[in-house]
C-alpha cells in the first residue's frame, strides 16, 4: 500500500488592520506555528489581494463588526473566512460576528498556540467563538505589538490616541472601542501624564509624530512554499 508524504498545507492568513505595527506584532505572535500558518499579506487600509484561507481582522482603532468595514471582507472573494481579533468581547458583537457570517470572534486573551489552534478549528469549517477577557491590568502578551508602545503607551491608551490623532470625540471613541465614556476618560488622562501634553491639540501633535495616524499600503510574501 502506498502511504503519501506529501507534506500538509499550511493555512494561508492576510493579517488586517490600518497600523503595521500591529500587523508586525500580529505576524510575530504567529511566527513560531509557521508549520502551521503562512502569513501571506499584511493589509492596511486594504481588502486582501491574493486568495487566501483566512483573513485575521485586528480591531486595534478599527471598525466594530457592527460595520460596514466587516461587510466588504465578507463580500470580497479572496478573504476567505473572516475572523476578528479584538479585545471587545461584549457578547452583543459575538453575535452580530455570527449573525454575518464572521466563522471566528477571538479574544486578544488567547495566546498564540490557542490562537493558531482557533485558525486550525476554522478552516477545518467550524465557527470558533472564544470572549475570554484579559487579567485585570494586564495588556497584550508576548510579541504583540502597538503604536508608541516603545514611548510607554498601554494598547488600550494607545488605541484611544489614535483615535483622537484621527480626530475622533470622547463619544465617538466610546462608540467605536465599546468602552464607556469614563473608561475613555480614564485612559486619556493616563496616556496624557506618560506622554508629557495636558491638551487635545498637544495630544494630536504628539500622536502624529509618533506614528498614531492610520496607514495604507500592502505588504506581501513572495514565497512559494506549500
Amino acid at each position: 500500500m502506498c502511504v503519501s508524504t506529501a507534506p500538509k498545507r499550511r493555512i494561508r492568513v492576510a493579517l488586517a488592520d490600518d497600523y503595521e505595527v500591529v500587523l508586525r506584532g500580529l505576524e510575530a505572535m504567529l511566527m513560531p506555528y509557521a508549520d502551521r500558518v503562512r502569513v501571506v499579506e499584511l493589509d492596511t487600509n486594504h481588502l486582501p489581494h491574493q486568495p487566501v484561507d483566512i483573513t485575521l481582522y485586528d480591531t486595534f482603532a478599527q471598525p466594530q463588526v457592527t460595520d460596514a468595514t466587516i461587510d466588504a471582507l465578507l463580500n470580497h472573494e479572496p478573504s476567505g473566512a473572516i475572523v476578528v481579533f479584538t479585545w471587545n468581547i461584549d457578547p452583543a458583537l459575538a453575535e452580530v460576528a455570527h449573525t454575518k457570517g464572521l466563522r471566528g470572534y477571538l479574544s486578544k486573551a488567547l495566546t498564540g498556540e490557542d490562537l493558531v489552534h482557533a485558525l486550525e478549528k476554522v478552516h477545518s469549517g467550524e465557527v470558533v467563538v472564544n470572549t475570554e477577557e484579559l487579567p485585570a491590568g494586564s495588556d497584550w502578551p508576548g510579541q504583540v505589538d502597538w503604536p508608541a508602545k516603545s514611548a510607554g503607551l498601554t494598547a488600550r491608551e494607545s488605541e484611544v490616541i489614535s483615535l483622537i490623532t484621527q480626530g475622533l470625540s470622547n463619544q465617538e471613541i466610546a462608540d467605536r472601542t465599546y468602552l464607556s465614556i469614563n473608561s475613555v476618560k480614564t485612559y486619556i488622562r493616563s496616556a496624557y501624564r506618560r506622554m508629557g501634553v495636558s491638551s487635545r491639540s498637544q495630544a494630536v501633535v504628539w500622536g502624529v509624530q509618533h506614528g498614531l495616524l492610520p496607514e495604507h499600503g500592502r505588504r506581501t510574501r513572495l514565497d512559494t512554499a506549500p
